[in-house]
């Protein structure tokens, strides 16, 4: 498929016919001819994965990715590589980002978020093909040690590697040095907190008007995300009819049937609901129509109104109120209907929202599990003894039938069932 050329003065040619029928050459320049070998066989694999629309070998690619920039443009100037990256990291990421028009803004702040990690540690001129995976540690690290929280790390982890297997896809690197950091959130129980009723209600009495009740309530009461589920429910989501209304959720929309899910108006809702009705202004279309500012900090509100109410605000204000009603529902319902509800996975729910609280404990120590001894003749009581230690019963009392053999006749080979003629 390809052949060498010498010149009378050492110098050595690759000359190849391209899928497209031209003749194409590539000058090596003076150099031995084992090594001028070596060349045309990655000319002939190359030549034989675009005829075949597959990959490279792996001994090629990495062949490539240490090819020096002038060799390499050498392959590309021939159509056997795309031209190799030269764009800086933040302009990669800039664009990478300003093509994403199918994300929401939410997702977006998360990448702006991402590449200024990024760009802080490598700076904004580092070219995308000199990262390492050495590189990449250290990165994850530097951020460990500015004090960011795990799960924070591992996101922005997770979103370097989305820009990167892009950068893959678009054949501008032929490793991701990402790829091998942990990127997953783990659930961290010890940001979790049961919120109370008599917290709740307290809280409540602190808002300033009807609209924060409900606002704060379809957190805590209908277990809703702040701020899009809240932000996006309507007067006509609401079957006061059936006592339900509809939640649409853009965060699960994604998933199939899950643009949207029927939440009942449980009982603690259905005042608020009413009162916030009441007080809605004329033609108004959201339930919660005096926050919808975007610069309206929701989050900074409610940490005031709860030390207005007498609290210590609790860590991630609006999930552990979500995790609450969660946490209570599951307590009552099967944890399909409570997903379904709340909007989540049972895998979602039992890492990151289903708490173990306090009221769990006293349960179980208040209600012994009664248990009945194999023979069905043992029961479990306790009594006081002298010296006011509890002690077990085994002895059974006098007029109690006692569970023993006496001496009843055995019963016959023909059983209790009268005979029967054979058939």
């Amino acid at each position: 498929m390809a052949s060498i050329t010498k010149s009378t003065n050492g110098r050595k040619t690759i000359q190849f016919t391209s899928i497209d029928g031209k003749r194409y050459s590539i000058r090596l320049g003076k150099t031995s001819l084992r090594q001028a070998e070596a060349v045309k066989h990655k000319v002939e694999d190359l030549l034989s994965s675009k005829l075949t629309g597959s990959t490279p070998k792996r001994e090629t690619s990495e062949w490539l990715s240490e090819l020096g920039d002038d060799m390499y443009d050498k392959f590309a100037a021939v159509g056997l590589v795309e031209g190799r990256c030269r764009t800086s990291l933040a302009n990669y990421i800039d664009a990478y980002i300003e093509e994403r028009t199918d994300v929401k803004g939410s997702t977006r702040l998360v990448y702006v978020r991402a590449r200024q990690h990024l760009v802080q540690f490598f700076g904004s001129d580092k070219r995308l093909r000199d990262i390492t995976p050495g590189d990449a540690d250290l990165w994850r690290v530097a951020l460990l040690d500015k004090g960011l929280a795990e799960n924070t790390v591992r996101k922005s982890c997770g979103i370097a590697k989305q820009f990167f297997n892009a950068a893959i896809r678009k054949r501008l690197i032929t490793e991701n040095p990402f790829s091998n950091l942990v990127s997953v959130a783990t659930a961290n129980t010890s940001r979790m907190y049961f919120i109370t009723e008599k917290e709740s209600q307290r809280v409540l009495e602190a808002c300033p008007d009807a609209e924060w009740r409900l606002l704060f309530a379809l957190a805590r009461y209908g277990g809703l995300r702040v701020p899009s589920e809240v932000l996006a429910l309507k007067w006509s989501d609401i079957d006061w009819a059936n006592e339900r209304f509809t939640v649409s959720s853009s965060k699960t929309e994604h998933h199939e049937g899950g643009h949207c899910r029927v939440v009942p108006m449980f009982p603690e809702l259905k005042q608020l609901f009413m009162d916030a009705f009441v007080q809605a202004g004329e033609g108004q279309i959201h339930c919660i129509a005096r926050y919808r500012d975007k610069t309206c900090n929701l989050r900074t509100r409610l940490t005031k109104i709860i030390k207005q109410a007498g609290l210590s605000p609790w860590p991630k204000l609006w999930q552990n109120l979500r995790s609450t009603r969660e946490t209570e529902l599951a307590n009552e319902f099967p944890i399909q209907v409570v997903t379904a509800w709340i909007g989540n996975s049972m895998a979602v729910a039992h890492k990151h929202y289903l708490q173990v609280t306090d009221e769990h404990h006293k349960k179980a120590v208040q209600n012994p599990v009664q248990r009945v001894h194999a023979g069905g003749c043992f029961e479990r009581n306790r009594v006081k003894g002298k010296n006011s230690k509890s002690t077990l019963l085994t002895s059974i009392p006098k007029k109690t039938a006692q569970c023993i053999n006496t001496g009843l006749v055995p019963m016959g080979h023909t059983g209790l069932e009268p005979v029967t003629s054979s058939v």
